[in-house]
């Protein structure tokens, strides 16, 4: 049994490393011009959106999986209407789940 689990965890971690690495990825080239490379919000943009902290334990505690992918797949709009982040665009309905996993991992 020791060999069948050691034998799956060797067959998936590459698959595994190729999604952490096209996540990160899609993060670096959309994402963290505002939210910041670590996702702290503390670019000059991010600041100036008032963009909060991903690290933050407690603010990841707030939102849901699916309000995240929801957010992601529709954007953001603020009272007035006013569009506060973009929808993504050209991504795959798993691929927003992937990002949505790895916004997760920014947790400290």
């Amino acid at each position: 049994m020791k060999n069948l689990v050691f034998a799956v965890m060797i067959v998936c971690s590459p698959a595994l490393a190729g999604y952490a690495a096209d996540a990160k990825t899609t993060w670096t080239d959309k994402c963290a011009k505002c939210h910041g490379a670590e996702g702290k919000g503390d670019t000059k943009m991010g600041k100036k959106l008032g963009i909060k902290d991903y690290t933050d334990a407690s603010m990841q505690a707030g939102f849901t999986d699916e309000q995240a992918f929801k957010a992601l797949k529709e954007g953001i709009k603020d009272k007035a209407g006013s569009t506060r982040m973009k929808a993504v665009e050209d991504m795959s309905d798993s691929e927003i789940n992937d990002l949505v996993v790895y916004v997760r991992s920014l947790k400290k």
